[in-house]
């Protein structure tokens, strides 16, 4: 699991929570489960009608990017680049082949693949940008997605506090248990504001910060396999994709 993600989430949920108890607020008398209903169905239902299905199956992809520790190894990516440029070197560009199957990065896999085929170097380029393109499409609909139901759940949120509203007043017989009752309704915007602040918005956050380590990853990808196919210096590749990788320290071995 994605330490931060947990991390910040708890953060933000107990920090609520300990603030409404320190007000002299009951946690079960924060409960309101048709409150609930209204904001995770109403926020869910209208969402999915914003996006094709297509698209929305790929929400439990996007949730394993969200909250599974899946952290891009910059200097791994190297490492395997030059160990690769190395090859090449000594035993040509055929000898990859061998090594193709065992990376589970696509882009790379294409990559070499295309190498090894003597593709021109500027195509090998068009074609794998081509692919990141679609790769940055995938996290930019994901955190679109996030960012419409955080949209939608701050007025849920309302709707659900008018709707208790309209029962309370419709049903007037104590008016000394009035003023309780319009707290309760005002739950509803609670859990809208704060499920699109500590839930969508943050989600969406997330996978826009994924989407900039895979984009720094696939870059550095095409430009060592272009400098392998042009035949580099492996020490000159691993300086040239340690300062695009923006380490202060990498190997030179």
């Amino acid at each position: 699991m994605d330490l931060a993600s947990i991390l910040g989430f708890t953060t933000a949920v107990l920090a609520i929570l300990i603030a409404l108890t320190l007000e002299g607020n009951s946690l079960a008398a924060l409960l309101n489960f048709p409150a609930i209903i209204i904001i995770l169905g109403g926020t869910i239902g209208a969402t999915v009608f914003s996006y094709p299905l297509k698209e929305l199956l790929h929400v439990p992809q996007l949730l394993k990017y969200v909250f599974q520790n899946d952290n891009v190894d910059l200097e791994n990516t190297i490492d395997t680049l030059v160990n690769l440029a190395e090859t090449a070197r000594r035993e040509g560009l055929l000898a990859l082949e061998n090594h193709v199957q065992q990376f589970e990065d696509r882009l790379l896999r294409h990559g070499i693949t295309f190498a090894v085929d003597g593709i021109d170097p500027e195509e090998i380029r068009r074609v794998l940008e081509n692919e990141i393109i679609r790769r940055q499409q995938f996290f930019k609909t994901g955190a679109g997605i996030f960012e419409t139901a955080g949209g939608y759940a701050p007025t849920m949120g309302i709707i659900g506090t008018v709707i208790g509203l309209v029962h309370v007043l419709s049903n007037i017989s104590d008016t000394t248990k009035l003023a309780a009752a319009i707290a309760v309704a005002f739950l509803a915007t609670l859990y809208g504001i704060a499920s699109a602040n500590i839930l969508w918005l943050p989600m969406a956050g997330k996978l826009k910060a994924r989407a900039g380590e895979q984009a720094v990853k696939d870059q550095i990808i095409i430009e060592g396999i272009l400098d392998i196919v042009q035949g580099k210096n492996p020490r000159l590749i691993r300086r040239e994709l340690g300062i695009l990788a923006g380490l202060d320290t990498f190997n030179e071995g």
